[in-house]
């Protein structure tokens, strides 16, 4: 099997334990992956500390800091053929969406290489005559970055790029499953002179996991998961007062209007869930759709799904591949089971194909008349769409805001007055109008409740790695007074 290695201050080494990292075309272990404890937390977290007060880091410009993000840049597009290929074989994720994410995931160290030397502070125009008070922006520390398998390149790129901008160093944790392409990238961090600490990745199971959140040299967690993962994390921050960023996925209401232009709305639709095999953290996983053009919506999308080519990931025919992980499968199917068994109706799908590897098909659920079913309430995180029809506008809001998620969201409508209505209404960090899973480096990524706090993408996150130091200069030449000497 082919083995890989964690990168911890300017060095690959082996741990002294591995796991097996599974092929999810065909369910067999295919590469051998450091499993970091917690004596490897420790020293690439005391790493990071050095490096982020050593002048090879601390002592770089911004725009030093900069040209190092822009050659990083180079070598992501230039090794994106790859990882992408990494990137199939360790998760699932079809080649023909890893080999355009990843390339695209340049763009996020580029733009954050820009504006690293743009990072201002600012000038107060003080009430008082013989002061001068300005406030800089210094970079927070070290950063711990907790990423999941999905999308896990893109996912780092939104942590290290403001971070490293900033002028943090960071500790970069992948996930126990699907790490590969995480710890091939950290070559591309070694060949693009990082000073070594500034950049550590590793990957380990819950030992790890604990060991860095609860770090004492740790000023800030950038975690991408779930929401019970989160919890974890926030209460092991308490006992540092930890800064945490949290993005934690969805459960998106995909809002149809009888006047959208219902062809757009129902390929978006069928890219908002079984694109990346449903496995999206802004999947949009709830379809409401005003019932006048439900069953026409309803009757394109299952021809639809019925027609998209399963097959295996590495193939660029392929439309779906499999999932990530077996128990993710599992849980998928006990969730449809207990939603038709609550009296949803299973339109297509809903049944794991025969043969190897961790394949589900795309799945629709008419939820019309259970709009309170498990898979309308719950996140999948597979192909999995649940479909309720409303009448009113006032009823596809309600339906929309009844959830404890608030990532993404989507309005298809050509009335542009109901659009803003919608945009004031939903309860979502992201309001897509005509269009879904559009991003940019200069948009911020993120939203509230259990979906999490905090903001990537866009010059908000490199702030949020920056805390704000205060300083006074008094100008006059005066004497201070005696304060103990009455006037």
């Amino acid at each position: 099997m082919d083995r890989f290695q964690q990168y911890i201050d300017g060095t690959f080494e082996d741990t002294g334990g591995t796991f097996d990292s599974f092929d999810p075309a065909t369910g067999a272990p295919w590469a051998a992956m450091p499993d970091a404890g917690a004596a490897d937390v420790d020293r690439a977290v005391r790493a990071a500390h050095r490096a982020f007060h050593a002048p090879e880091w601390a002592g770089l410009t911004a725009t030093a800091r900069g040209k190092l993000l822009l050659r990083l840049a180079d070598l992501v597009a230039e090794a994106a053929p790859r990882l992408a290929q990494l990137e199939t074989r360790d998760t699932g994720k079809i080649i023909r969406e890893t080999s355009a994410q990843i390339a695209y995931v340049a763009e996020y160290y580029r733009y954050y290489a820009g504006l690293a030397d743009k990072i201002e502070g600012a000038h107060l125009p003080i009430d008082k005559p013989d002061m001068e008070v300005w406030l800089r922006r210094e970079p927070v520390g070290v950063v711990a970055a907790i990423v999941p398998w999905n999308s896990q390149l893109f996912l780092s790129a939104v942590k290290l790029g403001p971070a490293l901008a900033a002028g943090c160093t960071v500790v970069l944790k992948a996930s126990e499953d699907g790490p590969a392409p995480l710890l091939e990238f950290a070559r591309l961090v070694d060949q693009a002179g990082f000073p070594p600490g500034a950049v550590n990745i590793l990957t380990g199971g819950p030992e790890a996991g604990k060991a860095l959140t609860t770090h004492p040299l740790i000023a800030h967690i950038a975690f991408t998961g779930g929401p019970e993962t989160a919890r974890h994390i926030v209460r092991a921050s308490a006992e540092n007062l930890s800064r945490t960023s949290l993005e934690l996925g969805g459960k998106s209401p995909f809002i149809v209007f009888d006047d959208a232009d219902l062809d757009s709305a129902v390929n978006a639709q069928v890219a908002g869930i079984f694109a990346a095999t449903g496995q999206s953290c802004v999947a949009g996983s709830r379809l409401l759709v005003q019932n006048s053009v439900r069953d026409e919506v309803l009757a394109r999308l299952t021809a639809k799904a019925e027609a998209v080519r399963i097959g295996t990931p590495g193939d660029m025919a392929t439309e779906v591949g499999p999932l990530c992980t077996l128990r993710q499968r599992a849980r998928i199917e006990e969730i449809v089971a207990a939603s038709v068994a609550a009296g949803a109706t299973l339109v297509t799908g809903g049944q794991a194909p025969q043969g190897d590897g961790f394949y589900y098909p795309p799945t629709i659920l008419d939820c019309s008349g259970t709009p309170d079913a498990p898979c309308v309430t719950e996140e999948l995180f597979g192909p999995v769409l649940s479909v309720v029809g409303f009448d009113t506008e006032e009823d596809a809001l309600r339906i929309a805001n009844a959830t404890p998620y608030g990532l993404a969201s989507g309005v298809f409508t050509r009335n542009l007055t109901r659009a803003h209505r919608m945009i004031r209404g939903i309860r979502a960090g992201i309001v897509w109008v005509n269009t879904y899973r559009a991003v940019s480096p200069v948009a911020p990524f993120g939203g509230h409740g259990l979906s999490g706090h905090g903001r990537e993408g866009g010059l908000a996150a490199a702030l949020d790695y920056t805390t704000v130091k205060t300083v006074w200069l008094r100008t006059s030449d005066d004497p201070i007074p005696d304060p103990f000497v009455m006037r």
